[in-house]
């Protein structure tokens, strides 16, 4: 991990900085976490429907009719059994492993940014900064596997197995990373959607016998009964934070769906008009921008785009993420959720040249060491 995060002869400065402040950044906010008893607030929802699942009882709770509630599983079958070594190794162990790995993944996902290494450290201390990426840690949410999966998409763009692995790996994990198997076809990559759908369906099968047919049929009525954009409380849809401020419901819903043609119009804009790199990484910010609940530590993901404008000597997009820092907790307004997640498109969208430097899948030359 050094050798990838070297600082290419010019000091240590910078990597010192970003690992302390990281480090520090994640141990404040874990810290304040567990004094606020919401350590591990999603590891519980996993944990618990892991225990379910060896008990041989029922996967969802057919009661639930709200997103956000405390241990309540909202992911696929498949994903309860990856997740039952952490539930056999106890409630205390099981969590402090579960957030060793988040925090790992966070971690793998920077140093393997296909960006100059001198960027890598800034977003590495961009991390240690930014509250939605130290809260999906803080919780135990998924977004910091899906960041990395994300990243090893970007890195595999050119493979289209490996990238179709990525693909159905994060739509079993979480639904919304499964989208990209439609970029996959805007951009004429044929092979690598069926190989995604075509192994995520092999899981479900193999893992069938384990979840049963029932989970699969549970699962489909839970989303159907808790998929409410515009009325789900702290939730961050800009139908939502519309509906939170007092628009009405008819307006709210409105914003929300003409929000959601625009990301759709972009995403195609960018799968067919601009470079591949640029392309993919907006039908990443869009597989979570497009979720029917949008919750802040989704922002995760954005740190990806931000690592490619910055390489592409955006030096302002420093401002995305610290918009968002654990600092201003409190202070940043719910609006500039979804205001963010439009930037990034935006941004994305007008620096993707078709014919730049990465329209396949290279990275332009670091503009910070110039």
């Amino acid at each position: 991990m050094t050798a990838v995060f070297s600082s290419a002869g010019r000091g240590a400065a910078l990597p010192a900085a970003a690992t302390v402040i990281f480090v520090v950044g994640l141990a404040l906010v874990l810290a304040t976490g567990a004094s606020a008893g919401t350590l591990g607030y999603d590891f519980e929802a996993y944990a618990q429907a892991a225990q379910r699942l060896i008990d041989g009882r029922a996967l969802y709770d057919p009661a639930v009719d709200l997103a956000g509630g405390f241990a309540v599983f909202l992911y696929p079958p498949p994903f309860a059994i990856a997740f039952v070594p952490f539930a056999l190794l106890g409630p205390l162990a099981g969590l402090w492993a579960w957030t060793a790995l988040l925090a790992g993944c966070l971690v793998a996902a920077v140093a393997l940014l296909p960006v100059p290494d001198r960027v890598r450290w800034v977003v590495l201390l961009l991390a240690g900064l930014h509250w939605p990426t130290l809260y999906a840690i803080r919780l135990g949410q998924v977004g910091p596997i899906l960041l990395l999966l994300f990243v090893l998409g970007w890195r595999w763009l050119e493979r289209p197995a490996a990238l179709a692995s990525t693909i159905a790996l994060g739509g079993l994990i979480k639904v919304q990373p499964g989208l990209l198997a439609g970029w996959a076809l805007l951009v004429g990559r044929w092979r690598t959607a069926v190989l995604a759908v075509a192994g995520a369906a092999a899981v479900s099968l193999v893992t069938l016998p384990i979840v049963g047919v029932e989970a699969w049929s549970d699962y489909r009525s839970l989303l159907g009964r808790v998929i409410e954009p515009v009325t789900t409380p702290h939730n961050f849809t800009p139908g939502a934070v519309a509906f939170q401020a007092g628009v009405s419901i008819d307006q709210a819903n409105l914003i929300q769906w003409a929000t959601a043609g625009l990301v759709l119009a972009g995403t195609v804009f960018a799968a067919r008009r601009r470079s591949l790199v640029a392309g993919y990484l907006v039908a990443v910010v869009a597989t979570q921008f497009l979720s029917p609940l949008l919750w802040d530590h989704y922002a995760v993901i954005l740190l990806g785009p931000v690592a490619w404008l910055l390489s592409r000597g955006s030096a302002w997009a420093v401002a995305i993420p610290l918009a968002t820092a654990w600092p201003l907790v409190g202070i940043t307004p719910a609006v500039a959720y979804p205001v963010i997640f439009g930037v990034v498109i935006a941004a994305v969208v007008a620096s993707g040249d078709r014919h730049g430097p990465d329209a396949v899948a290279g990275t332009a030359q670091d503009p910070m060491t110039a």
